[in-house]
């Protein structure tokens, strides 16, 4: 994105510009968390099986993960806060229509949209702050409280949730976030002047065949939860999602203007930071569909009472996110992650031994301290990385990518283990929680192999 730093920050207080475009993380947390907390009132509502709800959330998944890097483009090439307003308007409107949803069908078709809106507006958004903040310690800084605000729409969506959907039913929980993002392109709007975009052309054969890789490999492994791993629908959209992706491997080599050029990848840093978040996001993702259905059906609790006990794994997402550029001020940014990650496995491994306890206890508490801080220090530290280094005209797409490694590996992860951990009717929430520890230990290694090999 080419534009001007020092007049940027000159004309607006970057304070309110940051926390206006922060707006974005805080909604899609925020919406998420509530949707989680309403998936078991969703899925008796509407008449869906465990499987089914899977889709639900993959539906939005698949979405955002599949357009984000072009939502990255487009906001390059058309100018961010341009793409910024747009996208938060088709989200919010999307939002509108899930509340209107009679069906199954519905809601997806909502979720849809919101993924579209989604992938707009969030790349947008992580590029003008990177435009506010040129530095690397100042974007670090950044991150810091664009993390923090997401544990914020964590905690603040974890306590709605739950006493919305008591009090006024599961479509509540989608329209909330209306009047917060109303707000956000108010305070966007007001503070942050037009940015010009970089001319250019759209690939929108990358655009189609990553979206298809992704929902090819997303479906597939849901529908292994009903049907099985040998079932022709799930063989089916395996083989679709890795040819697709090999066709846009083989697109982005041949285009003249690619969604993603290939020579990011030949950075380090960009390659293990992304990797990284693609874990992370499988672990965040399928860790916010389990939980809850983990603490309703297991221990017992009202969506009020799950919506409370996971204040403190919300609160700690804050408090990680905050210190994150402290730890990677004190401990360098190559330690940093392994660290947070240490951190976060931890807390995973007590978990899944919990797993069978017939009421929520201290030990549980414990596990949710741990989860929230290892969250917070490891998505922050991993999404400095990745952005640290980027220059004039690739904010975007650095943006979206990394955005795009978090909800793939959201999307890819809930799925795969939805496939392992979901019987029928019959959820096995041990294997769900030691897969979630598998997948903060590939990226524990990840890391730690990166950091062996001199990242810095």
């Amino acid at each position: 994105m080419q534009t001007d730093d020092t007049t940027l920050a000159r004309q607006l207080p970057r304070s309110v510009a940051l926390l206006g475009l922060a707006t974005a993380m805080f909604l899609v947390i925020l919406d998420a968390a509530m949707v989680n907390l309403a998936g078991s009132v969703i899925r008796r509502g509407l008449g869906l099986s465990a499987a089914e709800l899977a889709v639900v959330v993959d539906a939005y998944l698949v979405t955002f993960a599949g357009l984000l890097l072009l939502g990255g483009r487009l906001a390059d090439v058309l100018g961010a806060r341009k793409v910024f307003l747009a996208g938060m308007t088709v989200y919010l409107a999307a939002s509108a229509f899930c509340a209107l949803a009679a069906s199954g069908g519905m809601l997806i078709a909502g979720r849809i949209g919101q993924g579209i809106g989604a992938a707009l507006l969030m790349p947008a958004a992580l590029s003008l702050v990177l435009a506010l903040y040129s530095s690397p310690a100042e974007r670090t800084r950044a991150m810091g409280i664009w993390g923090a605000v997401a544990g914020a729409g964590s905690l603040i969506g974890v306590f709605l949730g739950g006493t919305l959907t008591e009090v006024f039913g599961w479509q509540a929980v989608f329209v909330t976030p209306v009047p917060f993002g109303v707000l956000g392109v108010l305070v966007v709007w007001r503070s942050v002047p037009p940015v010009p975009g970089r001319p250019g052309r759209f690939d929108g054969a990358g655009a189609v065949t990553i979206t298809v890789g992704i929902s090819g490999l997303a479906l597939g492994m849901v529908t292994a939860a009903d049907a099985g791993w040998t079932a022709p629908g799930t063989i089916l959209g395996l083989v679709v999602g890795v040819v697709a992706l090999a066709v846009f491997v083989s697109v982005e080599r041949r285009s003249a203007r690619p969604l993603v050029p290939l020579g990011v990848f030949r950075r380090k840093p960009v390659v293990t930071a992304n990797l990284v978040m693609v874990l992370i996001g499988g672990t965040l993702t399928s860790l916010f569909f389990f939980l809850p259905q983990y603490q309703q059906e297991v221990l017992g609790m009202s969506p009020l009472a799950a919506g409370l006990a996971q204040l403190p794994l919300a609160l700690m997402i804050i408090v990680g996110s905050a210190a994150a550029p402290l730890l990677a001020k004190r401990a360098g940014p190559s330690r940093a992650l392994p660290i947070a990650l240490v951190v976060l496995l931890a807390g995973f491994l007590w978990l899944a031994l919990d797993a069978t306890a017939s009421g929520f206890s201290i030990s549980l508490l414990g596990a949710f301290l741990l989860i929230g801080t290892g969250l917070g220090l490891g998505a922050v530290n991993a999404t400095a990385m990745a952005v640290r280094d980027s220059a004039d005209g690739e904010s975007g797409l650095l943006s979206g990518l990394v955005n795009a490694a978090q909800q793939l590996g959201g999307a890819v992860g809930l799925a795969a283990l939805a496939g392992i951990a979901l019987t029928g009717t019959h959820i096995s929430f041990t294997t769900a929680f030691l897969g979630e520890a598998g997948f903060v230990l590939a990226a524990l290694i990840l890391s730690l192999a990166a950091k062996a090999g001199g990242t810095r």
